[in-house]
């Protein structure tokens, strides 16, 4: 008689952390939970799910359609978590005030931000894009390919950013990043910040663009530039990506160098 009683008394607790906690319990059923059952039923990943939906769905050769298919199978079928259409507003405004010829790219994943800047890069401008995972950059080129940009405008470098980062001058002739875009594993934001601090290849006036800096979270890496004194910057509050009630952040910074 005891546990019907504990547990009852436990009811209005349980209650109030759904409520509170509704948007993440959302979150891990439409991000975990649904993913793992489908790999299972499908045999597929989900980035590969994506590539397939986005390949039956959107026009080739048209990147607003390749990213409008993309949202719409993030939003209505399955979550991943690229930066989005809300988010992806405040990098196309940068890149059309901008308008960086070189820029890096920190996580690849699944190209949909790689095709969102390549569609709004002036003519000879390049983007180089940095993803670990395999399979996972295996389904970006197909997705950046069908979208209608070659490796002129997109070249993607399959290995890990701490890597990648100290070999850009001597491996890929790069003097100077104009802009760099981080979207892979937040506990590598700050490590790899400081990595290209060291390498030269930032210059004055140069934008980091940096996704997801308030959740999952990024604090080492804000409590790097507050510290720093080497950029100006700002965090752009938002939502998270494709979903409602979780707050997140992008955090813009303009490198100035030692003052």
């Amino acid at each position: 008689m005891a546990f019907p009683a504990i547990a009852l008394a436990f009811l209005p607790l349980l209650l109030t952390l759904l409520i509170r906690y509704r948007f993440y319990f959302a979150l891990f059923y439409r991000a975990v939970l649904v993913r793992l059952w489908k790999d299972c039923v499908t045999g597929l990943s989900r980035e590969e799910r994506a590539y397939q939906y986005v390949l039956t769905h959107a026009t080739p050769g048209d990147p607003d359609s390749i990213l409008d298919t993309f949202d719409e199978w993030c939003s209505k079928v399955e979550y991943i978590s690229n930066i989005g259409p809300k988010k992806g507003k405040i990098l196309d405004r940068l890149l059309m005030e901008q308008s960086p010829l070189t820029v890096l790219e920190l996580g690849t994943h699944c190209g949909y931000s790689t095709v969102r800047m390549a569609r709004a890069l002036p003519l000879g401008a390049r983007i180089y894009s940095v993803e670990m995972d395999q399979r996972n950059a295996a389904i970006a080129e197909k997705i950046i390919r069908l979208a209608g940009f070659d490796d002129d405008t997109v070249e993607l470098i399959v290995n890990p950013s701490d890597e990648v980062i100290p070999r850009l001058r001597s491996d890929f002739g790069l003097e100077r990043l104009d802009l760099v875009f981080m979207d892979h594993w937040k506990k590598c934001y700050c490590a790899d910040l400081q990595m290209l601090e060291g390498s030269g290849l930032l210059g004055k006036g140069s934008i980091i663009l940096a996704d997801n800096v308030l959740f999952p979270g990024a604090p080492k890496f804000l409590r790097h530039i507050r510290k720093s004194g080497l950029y100006d910057w700002k965090v752009h509050r938002a939502t998270l990506e494709y979903s409602k009630g979780i707050r997140d952040g992008m955090a813009e910074l303009v490198y100035q160098g030692i003052k």
